[in-house]
């Protein structure tokens, strides 16, 4: 059995965390990318599936090229941060499932079934996008997940002549406390909640 997180670590993930407009200069290295990956591909999902695929823009170039084909303020927000991540979710992940989930022949419950793919997919890659932003914050990470973009355009610079398709994107780098507004309302357990 787990042992519960103390106070200091529930605070860095979720508590005292924030959703940052801005950055510190302050870089990101390809080792802690790296290891983001390595922490958040142990985050579950439906029979292993991992469907996202990542794009890790980091050179100026790339950031460009990003900020570029979104609504002017999260532009600004890609070009300050250090790396700003794309999460797209590959819609011929099932491809990889004899591999990834060997146990039984999972690939067959999604060939010629696209409308299922394609849930699987969104819903998966969603949930390793809460995982990246988890594991980043673990390594001492500041991230900004976004929408606010145009998903088809980024699917044409960024992952043409694949079948991956952007999820979301998000900004990744050591957070600018200036650049947040006091935390929005969480409200209490009774209100969003039933315990039937």
């Amino acid at each position: 059995m787990s042992e519960p997180l103390n106070d200091a670590a529930l605070d860095q993930l979720f508590r005292e965390a924030r959703s940052y407009n801005g950055y510190l200069v302050t870089p990101v290295t390809q080792k802690q990318l790296e290891q983001i990956w390595d922490v958040m591909k142990f985050g579950p999902t439906s029979a292993n599936c991992l469907p996202a695929r990542i794009i890790w823009c980091s050179s100026d170039a790339a950031k460009q090229k990003l900020a570029a084909l979104c609504i002017p303020a999260n532009g600004d927000k890609i070009l300050q941060a250090p790396v700003t991540a794309i999460i797209g979710m590959d819609l011929e992940f099932h491809e990889n499932l004899p591999e990834l989930f060997p146990h039984t022949d999972a690939r067959s419950w999604f060939v010629g079934n696209d409308a299922l793919i394609e849930k699987t997919a969104f819903r998966n890659s969603s949930l390793q996008g809460a995982y990246f932003i988890l594991a980043a914050r673990a390594l001492g990470l500041d991230t900004g997940a976004m929408s606010g973009f145009n998903n088809a355009a980024v699917d044409e610079a960024f992952f043409a002549g694949t079948k991956v398709q952007s999820n979301f994107i998000c900004t990744l780098g050591y957070g600018d406390k200036a650049s947040i507004f006091e935390r929005s309302p969480r409200p209490a357990f009774d209100r969003f909640n039933s315990v039937i």
